[in-house]
């Protein structure tokens, strides 16, 4: 019998990892959306009250500063984002914008149907979860958008947008068994009652997505646990993201197959 412990780690939208993902996302969205054929390299910087997007565009897309500063603020809104002595505030956080169109003599290089830069990306299914992701992974991601859903919602009061939620599963012969850690941390507003939040998450969020037979009396469950989580966001963590798209021919059953290819690289 082979035993052994995988974690796996997921944060919400708020985090400033996905905040980031987020921006970059929206305005790549917005470049295809107007002209499918865009070449885009954008990357998007957050820190305190504070929001730097910066990079290369090749596109028939008519697409301002003002657009561009307007579909950020909009994604910041509808993440949360709406007090800057806490994380960050969509109506008043400084916006810089900082795009050029693509050098010709890298251009060259994707013109003629190259991949411009180049990587070596893998995956596969797993048949342990009905949307064949890995199981530690699929419960953190699970449980990260519960936490988003009960703020979004009211179902928990005074969350704030940040959080992540890590899963350490133990496994017998490849097979998940049972659940030996699970740890949430939430960003909340100042006032907040630590313990009773503490226990609103178990009965909210944890117990609302993860198996009960999953769970023993030697599974840990850890909230908070290095106490108040008040101030986050790109205030209290400072990030950077990448979002490009590439045309690339891809080797497929047997037949080509051109299709675009999304990378990112977060931290």
């Amino acid at each position: 019998m082979e035993k052994y412990y995988f974690t796996s780690e997921s944060v919400t939208e708020g985090h400033p990892d996905k905040l980031c993902d987020y921006i970059s996302d929206s305005l790549l969205d917005e470049y295809l959306k107007k002209d499918k054929d865009s070449r885009v390299a954008i990357e998007t910087f957050a820190a305190k009250d504070e929001i730097t997007i910066a990079g290369q565009v090749t596109s028939k897309a008519k697409i301002d500063k003002k657009d561009i500063e307007k579909l950020t603020r909009e994604t910041i809104k509808e993440i949360g984002y709406d007090n800057e002595k806490l994380d960050l505030d969509y109506k008043t956080c400084k916006i810089n914008i900082n795009i050029t169109e693509q050098s010709p003599d890298i251009a060259l290089g994707v013109d003629i149907g190259g991949a411009g830069d180049q990587g070596i990306m893998f995956g596969y299914a797993s048949n342990e979860t009905k949307n064949y992701m890995p199981y530690p992974i699929d419960l953190a991601h699970k449980l990260a958008k519960r936490l988003t859903d009960v703020r979004k919602e009211g179902i928990i009061k005074g969350l704030r947008p940040d959080g992540k939620t890590q899963v350490t599963v133990e496994y017998e012969n490849d097979i998940p068994k049972r659940i030996e850690t699970i740890l949430i941390s939430t960003q909340h507003e100042q006032n907040v009652e630590i313990e009773n939040l503490k226990q609103e998450i178990i009965e909210k969020v944890i117990k609302e997505i993860v198996e009960k037979d999953m769970i023993d009396k030697n599974t840990k469950i850890y909230i908070n646990p290095t106490g108040k989580f008040v101030t986050g966001g790109p205030l209290g963590d400072t990030r950077i993201n990448r979002k490009k798209n590439n045309s690339r021919y891809i080797w497929r059953n047997g037949k080509t197959w051109r299709r675009s290819i999304f990378r990112k690289r977060s931290k």
